[in-house]
């Protein structure tokens, strides 16, 4: 997953025999490049992949809001505008971001961690958005045949399963590079310069200070001539020359000046990971320190909040959000926060409350609505919550989540049919047709549903039969071809 595309097209001769079993089908083998519609389907096949295989993979509904909050900024006003994008986060201290078939965007929390202001985030996304909006990726391909268009997906699905090994990355690279494809490499350059230019052009339509783009490269490419072959991954997989950063400052110094503040989330979500899951007394001690100033961050007393919840420091925790409220910061972040307070204190009708009056000011948070399903469950309000996640389903029934949480209100009530059927569901979104197939035919022989429902369980069984059929055949063609 650290690997960028051309990355990928370098160490082809390194991929493993059995690794793209499960691969949709890239279009007609004549076609000199990759179609939009099989760019698609590539990039939701590896998003699958990488949301429900990768350990790395951040679960954090948070960070994912934010993200996609500030890349749909950028996208709305470049080239890209009506695409689907998709923003993620990845649990990995190294800096990197990279961009994926079919507008999928990952960033890892090292990136965001080191981002001295919002505006130089926003420049390493604009920079991975260009990739996408130029098909950087169907281009790549444009002499290739259909076998480079399979060895292309068989390798980016691959990279996935290597990630945690830097050695195999880097025995794959090497490999590709003896094979002497030095027309690729060149191409790749071609393709970051015209990523570098769109990206500086966005980046500017979008409000942001184009400066950080060009500061973030530079600290970037200075670490690289200081660490040498510990590089940041960034720069490994984005090689940056003195040409490129050139280039860049001085388009930059014909714009005009704009001083941009970073958004309150930036803050809170940069202070969210850096607590983590279990901060340290170093990382405490830090906020401590940041909260006792005269005027201090939101962001600093956010952070101090959520270290004593993390370790159970309930009482200073309560105290601190005290301090919080008191400065008026409206966000989702410092609402769902708030409401995690009152469910450590064993409350979560308290906490259902406070993400429903905070879902009135925040409607788009799915951290919010996540949340108050959850608390409402919690709280023996399952026939609540399955109204809501009911609602919530009519307009986004491919999240999982939402199904995990109606299965449970579903058991919690009794309802055997509807709690198999929602979990049936999960799993097809998941890609494990068997397993949903399995919970589907369970549905059918629960007896607790009605004409209506036991109809709409019996159709689904059949469509998901009728997938795991396909998945099965093409696993059979597959080894076949080894």
């Amino acid at each position: 997953m650290k690997k960028r595309l051309i990355a990928a097209l370098l160490c082809v001769v390194m991929i493993p025999q059995g690794i793209a079993h499960d691969l949709p089908d890239l279009g007609d083998s004549a076609s000199s490049e990759l179609s939009p519609l099989a760019e698609q389907r590539l990039g939701a096949q590896i998003m699958r992949d990488i949301r429900w295989k990768d350990a790395a993979y951040l679960r954090d509904s948070e960070v994912e809001d934010y993200l996609n909050w500030l890349g749909d900024r950028l996208v709305a006003a470049g080239p890209g505008a009506g695409l689907p994008f998709q923003f993620f986060g990845v649990n990995d201290p190294t800096l990197n971001a990279f961009a994926m078939p079919g507008g999928n965007i990952g960033v890892h929390t090292g990136l965001i961690l080191a981002a001295q202001s919002e505006s130089e985030l926003a420049g390493v996304l604009a920079h991975e958005v260009s990739h996408v909006t130029q098909r950087h990726i169907a281009r790549m391909l444009g002499k290739q045949s259909q076998t480079g268009m399979l060895m292309l997906a068989s390798l980016l699905v691959a990279v996935l399963a290597a990630k945690s090994s830097a050695q195999v990355s880097q025995a794959a690279i090497s490999a590709g590079m003896a094979a002497g494809m030095s027309t690729q490499l060149s191409y790749s350059r071609d393709f970051e310069n015209e990523a570098d230019r769109l990206g500086v052009q966005n980046l500017a339509a979008a409000g942001f200070d184009v400066r950080g783009m060009v500061g973030f490269f530079e600290r970037l490419q200075k670490n690289a001539r200081l660490y040498e072959n510990n590089a940041p991954a960034y720069m490994r997989t984005h090689p940056l020359t003195s040409d490129r950063i050139t280039e860049m400052e001085n388009r930059v110094a014909q714009m005009p000046y704009r001083q941009v503040p970073d958004s309150l989330d930036f803050q809170l979500v940069r202070a969210k990971l850096k607590v983590g899951r279990q901060p340290s007394r170093e990382v405490i001690a830090e906020f401590e320190t940041a909260a006792r100033g005269s005027n201090p961050p939101v962001a600093a007393q956010y952070g101090l909040v959520r270290a004593y919840l993390q370790t159970r420091r309930l009482a200073d925790a309560d105290r601190e959000m005290v301090e919080l409220r008191k400065r008026n910061a409206l966000s989702a972040m410092i609402d769902g926060l708030e409401g995690d307070l009152r469910i450590a204190h064993g409350d979560p009708a308290g906490a259902a409350r406070l993400f429903r009056e905070a879902r009135a000011r925040f409607p788009q948070s799915h951290r919010l609505m996540y949340g108050e399903i959850e608390a409402l469950i919690d709280s023996g309000k399952a026939a609540d919550a399955l109204t809501a996640v009911k609602a919530e389903l009519q307009t986004t029934a491919g999240d999982a989540t939402l199904w995990e949480f109606r299965a449970r209100a579903e058991a919690a009530l009794g309802k055997r049919l509807g709690q198999h059927r929602s979990l049936g569901e999960v799993y097809a979104i998941q890609g494990n047709y068997a397993a949903s197939a399995e919970q589907f035919a369970l549905a059918q022989t629960a007896g607790d549903g009605d004409f209506f429902e036991q109809s709409a369980v019996d159709s689904r069984l059949r469509e998901v039969r009728a997938l795991l059929a396909e998945q099965m055949r093409e696993m059979r063609e597959s080894r076949g071809q080894r």
